[in-house]
Order: C-alpha cells, then structure tokens, then sequence
C-alpha cells in the first residue's frame, strides 16, 4: 500500500537518522535514494561515511532528479532530501515556475509507485528574507515544493533538536 510520509525541519536537526529509522522498522532492506550532487572531495567522503553508517542492509541509489526511472515497486524508500532535489532542477531550469513544474510532474511520477516513501527535505524559510535574489528564488521553489509534498503526504513530521513532532 502506497504511503508517503514527509519529515521535515532544519539542518541537523534529526530528519534523515528519524526517516532511516522508521524505514527499517518497516524493512530489513530499505532503500536509500540520494538527491545530492557531489560536488567536491570532501563531500563525497561525507557520502561514503553515510552510506557506510547505514550498513550493508540498505540498497544504495545516487540520482539527481529523475527519481521515477527506478522500479521501486513494494519497497521502503528514503529520499533524502527534497532540498537538494530541488537545487538540481533550479540550476537546471533557472526559473521559478518552470522548477516547480519540472518538481511537481516527477513527484507525481515517482509516487504514483506502490512503494511507502519517506520524503525528507529542509525549512529553509525559517529565517529572515535574503538580500540576494537567486536566493529568494530558490526559497520560494523549497517552499512551494514542500507544500505540494505534504499536501500529498500521509504523514508529515516536523523534527526539532532530534524530537519528531507530528504535524499530519
């Protein structure tokens, strides 16, 4: 049965370690899709040292944006995260509205899977209002998609200091 559950909050606050732990009180062998772009040597020993943590258990997939060329019928999957899925599409496409459609279309795309998929994305917006442009932009593309994700969401659970707080 199709599930999507969102966790959401700030950086570091607990989101990817909860979603990994809920994933594998419903599977001995989830699923882990990585959004992130690896960009420098340094990051991609931060990925090793993640995906290592994880253990042998979990199936390892690095994709970028499109998320819906992987058959994850029946399987438990965390995404992680939606924040650097958008910043991929955004560089793409420069351009709010295009972005979000381009986000909106996958997502649907990709859930439309039987598969229980946990979702975990960035507040970025807690702040103040950048004095930088592209940046106000991007905001608004986390935003909105994190909106249309817990819209969707079955469940949506917003982590502080490690505490998971359901919100739906």
């Amino acid at each position: 049965m199709k599930r999507i559950i969102l966790v959401t909050g700030g950086q570091r606050s607990g989101k990817s370690t909860y979603a990994e732990k809920l994933a594998h009180q419903l599977t001995d062998r989830p699923v882990y899709l990585a959004t992130a772009k690896i960009w420098d040597e340094e990051f991609r020993q931060r990925v090793l040292r993640h995906q290592q943590n994880r253990g042998p258990e979990w199936t390892n997939i690095e994709e970028e944006m499109e998320l819906s060329k992987h058959n994850l019928e029946g399987r438990v999957v965390v995404i992680d995260c939606i924040t650097l899925w958008c910043t991929n599409f955004f560089f793409k496409h420069q351009d709010v509205q295009k972005t979000l459609d381009s986000i909106k279309a996958e997502f649907d795309k990709f859930t439309a899977q039987d598969a229980t998929f946990f979702f975990v994305t960035n507040e970025i917006g807690l702040g103040g209002v950048s004095e930088n442009e592209i940046q106000r932009k991007f905001t608004d593309v986390q935003g909105f998609t994190n909106q249309y994700v817990a819209s969707k969401a079955d469940e949506v659970i917003f982590m502080v200091c490690g505490i998971p707080m359901k919100i739906k």
